[in-house]
Parts: structure tokens; C-alpha cells; sequence
């Protein structure tokens, strides 16, 4: 596996394990040995980058990756993030929290479910406007300083949010989604990245799945599935974007690859300090995500890729109301 860099000096993988459909927003939960065993076959296979939240579950799936990776411990980097307020008694969210206080108190909780001394990227899941991000960074810079955090990073952060936060301390990556169906990044985020030396680490790359041609206006989802509120995945949305879909497989042809490696390999091939982090429950999917990072496209590729997509228009916003009001802060 090839290996990238985030910010100053944070080396991963070329392409990550998003850990969060282990446990929550697609559905079941997987169990806890399988998916155990499908994280150290990622790392087996060279994956060194691994996504989680204390959200996630909440709580569970930082248990479950810092069980999976503990005899590896040395040789991965582990993300996870703070930023919501979770109600200890029910385990539901009650908005955003990122007073520094409560920082420092979900680093030593998740400290304490990853069964490790340290947390490698520590990301504010999302900006909290209540509070300054002059503090936000000063308290992950204590952190910092005190050897419970290496890295910092920002999620779905907006531009004026990324300036403040890394000018107290610096910002090693932003973590928002972006894909060949989700282009909103370019117009502003990856020229301030690029500018400041951030690296970029987009979730969902694969469109939460719809870019691999497995979903289609038929499809059922869990009842508890994420994509049952998301607008761009209703019935309608979903088969006005099958054109979206059908394009891509024609190019996917063309290069002998299959819709998800070419979403991947298109990200990839946008930046050098780019790093997906593509989730999954299936090993085989695993093994065909991580065959993209060997697949190169050129500039002419890429303009081909462009052009043929140019025409098609997505139906549908990524986020319903309640969470947009969260992203681009």
C-alpha cells in the first residue's frame, strides 16, 4: 500500500478504513468478532489509517477498533473526534459541545475505550458555534502538550473556521465528504487546504455507497439506515441519479475497474495529500477498495471522466435540514 501524508509530517496509508458503518448509520451493528476481523485484515493488507467517533454507537465502535488494532497498536494511526454532547443516561445526542472542558473529558474517555495512550488525529466532529475555535484549538494544543493527542483535525469545518483553529494550533487534515458526485470541497476548502499545508481525508467517497451501482430506486433500506432521511436517496433521487451511475460503469469499462475503484482512483488523483477513507463491512469490498490505489489515471482520464459526467445533474441534497445547519461553519 502506498503511504500519503496529512499536514506536517502524519504518514498513512494511501487509502483508510472508515469504521463507522461497523457500528452505526447503515443499519445492524456487525458483530463484534467479525468486525473485529475485518479490521485486521485492512491492516494485513496495508492499511495503516483508521476513522472512528465517540459518536459512533454512540461509544461502541471505538471499543471495537481499539480491541481490533490493539496488537498493532505501533504501527497504525487511529482518528477519532469530540464534538457532541451525548446524554450519559439515554446515549442519544443533545446538539454540539466543544467547550474545552468537555475536550479534554472525551480525549480521556476515548482514550479509555481505545485501550491506548495515545490518539493519533483527534478531529472536532462538528464546529460548535457557542464556542470560540481560538479555544477549541487551544484546548486540543494542551492535549497536545500533554501527550494524549499527536495530531489535530477539523470535520465539515468551513474555511474562516479552518484559519482560526490552525493559526493557534496546527491543523494536521480536515475530514468532510466529498466524491465525484459531492464536487462542493473544490470551490474553496482545497485551495485554503492546499494554501495552509492540510491534508484532506474525504468520508464517503463512494457516494454512502450509491456510487458502486449496488443501490437503485428499489432498493429497501434498514429501517434504522441513515439513507432513509437523507433527500439524495429517496426513491425519486435515486432513480433520476441512475444515469450518474450508468455513466460511471461505461467508464469503469473502459479501464477494466469497477464503479468504486474509479470513484476511488478519482479522488485519489485529485491531490497527492488526499486520503480516503472508504467504509465497508464486506471483505471483498475491502479488497476491491484498496485495489484503486493501484490504479492510476492520467490527465486525460481525468478530463474524459469530467467530460462525460459534466452533462449529468445530481438530484438531491446530502444532508436534510436538521444536519446541513451543522456543515460549512
Amino acid at each position: 500500500m502506498q503511504r500519503r501524508k496529512l499536514g506536517d509530517g502524519l504518514e498513512v496509508s494511501a487509502i483508510g478504513l472508515g469504521c463507522m458503518g461497523l457500528s452505526f448509520a447503515y443499519g445492524p451493528a456487525t458483530e463484534k468478532s467479525q468486525a473485529i476481523a475485518l479490521i485486521r485484515s485492512a491492516v494485513e493488507r496495508g492499511v495503516t489509517f483508521f476513522d472512528t467517533a465517540e459518536v459512533y454507537g454512540p461509544f461502541t465502535n471505538e471499543t471495537v477498533v481499539g480491541e481490533a488494532l490493539a496488537p498493532f497498536r505501533d504501527e497504525v494511526v487511529i482518528a477519532t473526534k469530540f464534538g457532541f454532547d451525548i446524554d450519559p443516561d439515554t446515549v442519544g445526542q443533545r446538539g454540539v459541545n466543544s467547550r474545552p472542558e468537555h475536550i479534554k473529558q472525551v480525549a480521556d474517555a476515548s482514550l479509555k475505550r481505545l485501550g491506548t495512550d495515545r490518539i493519533d488525529l483527534f478531529y472536532q466532529h462538528r464546529v460548535d458555534p457557542n464556542v470560540p475555535m481560538e479555544d477549541v484549538a487551544g484546548a486540543v494544543k494542551d492535549l497536545i502538550d500533554a501527550g494524549k493527542v499527536k495530531h489535530f483535525g477539523l470535520s465539515e469545518a468551513g474555511v474562516d473556521s479552518i484559519r482560526r483553529a490552525h493559526a493557534v494550533q496546527p491543523v494536521a487534515a480536515l475530514q468532510s465528504e466529498y466524491s465525484l458526485w459531492w464536487r462542493e470541497p473544490e470551490q474553496s476548502v482545497l485551495p485554503v487546504l492546499e494554501e495552509l499545508g492540510i491534508g484532506f481525508v474525504p468520508f464517503s467517497p463512494l457516494g454512502k455507497g450509491f456510487l458502486t451501482g449496488a443501490i437503485d430506486d428499489s432498493t429497501q433500506f434498514d429501517k434504522n439506515d441513515f439513507r432513509n432521511v437523507v433527500p439524495r436517496f429517496s426513491a425519486d433521487a435515486r432513480k433520476a441519479n441512475a444515469a450518474f451511475v450508468e455513466r460511471l460503469g461505461e467508464i469503469a469499462s473502459r479501464h477494466r475497474a469497477t464503479r468504486a475503484q474509479i470513484a476511488l482512483a478519482w479522488v485519489l488523483a485529485q491531490k497527492p495529500w488526499i486520503v480516503p477513507i472508504p467504509g465497508t463491512t464486506k471483505l471483498n469490498r475491502l479488497d476491491e477498495n484498496l485495489a484503486a490505489a493501484n490504479l492510476t489515471l492520467t490527465a486525460d482520464d481525468l478530463r474524459e471522466i469530467d467530460a462525460m459526467l459534466a452533462g449529468i445533474a445530481v438530484q438531491g441534497e446530502r444532508y436534510p435540514p436538521h444536519l446541513a445547519r451543522l456543515v460549512g461553519r
